[in-house]
């Protein structure tokens, strides 16, 4: 399969892959008499470490001001989890369950105000322990924002954030063995868009990507349409839903334009880490208008 392999380099550090580099803009409301806004980017927003027992990293994360006003940033470290269609999930998710990372990390400076216009730079250290067995493990450091003025005490007490931005922390242990299947697929009407949905089930300790291609056949068996399976995680013994949009009325992709009416045959591809790919097939239905 062609899964990228990152090793732990000599001197025993993590080897850091930026995903995603691109910073999310942000608007965060707090509760205060002005009602004011504050815009902030946070990037990296996602990160992924390959590492080692008894391995070590300092990495940083960069939080900017792009508003007109000073802000009070705190870093707090959360476990986190992904929703059947992939959202991150904060307070639902288990405290240090069996793919945490959290106790592995130490985040500072835990709050700082960061002036209009202006970056600072949030560091979190991971010490992996020596006994740890191979998996996909996860932590977040999850950022709250509030006006910079007020005795801090006071305003952790009285303030109401409105708004977070998560960087989510992926650590990687070893190379456990994959395993997993494709539970269903099916046909699933979202708005305007026509979606196939692949239920897929990962049953092993590893974290993993999805790609592959969704091949729509019409009557004949001409290839009519080929759709890019999204790149979404899979997190170890966990059940997901990867939704494949066939059709979207509101696009103006052509690739997404509308299908004369009929039965399609759909072949999803499916590469989950596995020896092989996973091949599906099922019936796209387009009614008449």
């Amino acid at each position: 399969m062609d899964l990228r392999r990152r090793h732990v380099h000599a001197n025993r550090h993590l080897h850091v892959e930026r995903a995603l580099i691109a910073a999310l803009a942000a608007t965060a409301l707090y509760a205060s008499p002005a009602a004011a806004q504050l815009s902030v980017e946070v990037s990296p927003l996602r990160l992924e470490l390959q590492a080692g027992p008894g391995s070590t990293t300092t990495q940083a994360i960069t939080v900017t001001n792009a508003g007109k006003e000073p802000i009070r940033v705190r870093a707090t470290l959360s476990d986190w989890d992904l929703s059947r269609d992939g959202a991150p999930q904060f307070e639902s998710a288990v405290v240090d369950g069996p793919f945490s990372a959290t106790r592995w990390v130490r985040v500072a400076p835990p709050e700082q105000v960061i002036e209009p216009g202006k970056e600072a730079t949030v560091r979190f250290s991971l010490a992996v322990p020596q006994q740890v067995t191979p998996g996909g493990y996860r932590t977040g450091v999850l950022f709250e924002f509030g006006p910079a003025t007020g005795d801090p005490a006071a305003l952790a007490r009285s303030v109401m954030f409105k708004s977070r931005i998560a960087s989510l922390i992926y650590v990687n242990i070893g190379q456990p063995p994959m395993s997993g299947e494709l539970a269903d697929l099916r046909q699933r009407t979202l708005g305007p868009q026509t979606q196939i949905v692949a239920t897929l089930k990962n049953t092993s300790r590893r974290t993993v990507r999805t790609k592959g291609t969704l091949i729509v056949y019409d009557a004949t068996g001409k290839v009519v349409r080929e759709v890019p399976v999204p790149d979404v995680p899979l997190l170890p013994e966990s059940e997901r839903d990867v939704a494949i949009v066939v059709l979207d009325a509101a696009s103006t992709n052509a690739k997404a334009i509308a299908l004369p009416p009929g039965d399609y045959r759909v072949e999803a591809k499916i590469d989950m880490g596995l020896a092989a790919v996973i091949v599906g097939e099922t019936t796209l239905k387009v009614p008449k208008q």
